[in-house]
C-alpha cells in the first residue's frame, strides 16, 4: 500500500490576520485556492492535490498557544525547484512584509545536503516555515 499526504490543518489564532498571510504566501509558491468556508480556507497544490487548510482556532483553546518544540508539529518545508527561487520568495513575501527571518536566511546548509539553501521565518502564530531548494 502506498499512501500520499492529501492534506493538512493549520488552526490559527486569529484568522483576520493568519488568513491573508497564507493566502499570499501560497499564492506566491504556486498554490490555488480550492475552498473558501465559514471555519477556514484551503490552498491546493495543483501538481500534488495536497491541500494547506487554514482554519481559525476554536475560543476553548486559544489560551494555548502554539510552541515548535512541543509535542506536535515543529515545521513545514515548502519545496522550491531553485536556489533563485528560495531568493525571489524571500524578497516578494518576506522582505516585501517585513517579515523577521530565522537563523540569518536565507542561506546554505550544507550540513544537511550539499545544496540545501533554505528561509525560515514563522507565521503569525509562530508556526516556523521554510522554503527550500535541495
Amino acid at each position: 500500500m502506498k499512501a500520499t499526504l492529501q492534506h493538512i490543518q493549520l488552526n490559527v489564532s486569529n484568522k483576520n490576520i493568519s488568513y491573508p498571510f497564507y493566502k499570499e504566501m501560497l499564492l506566491l509558491l504556486g498554490y490555488k485556492i480550492y475552498s473558501v468556508e465559514d471555519w477556514g480556507i484551503g490552498m491546493r497544490d495543483p501538481k500534488t492535490n495536497l491541500v494547506i487548510w487554514v482554519a481559525e482556532t476554536e475560543n476553548k483553546f486559544r489560551k494555548n498557544k502554539f510552541h515548535r518544540k512541543a509535542t506536535g508539529i515543529n515545521h513545514l518545508a515548502f519545496l522550491v525547484s531553485s536556489k533563485k527561487n528560495v531568493d525571489d520568495f524571500y524578497k516578494n513575501f518576506i522582505k516585501k512584509n517585513n517579515i523577521k527571518t530565522l537563523y540569518q536566511t536565507p542561506k546554505a546548509f550544507p550540513e544537511y545536503t550539499p545544496n540545501y539553501y533554505a528561509v525560515f521565518f514563522e507565521d503569525p502564530d509562530r508556526i516556523k516555515l521554510e522554503v527550500v531548494f535541495m
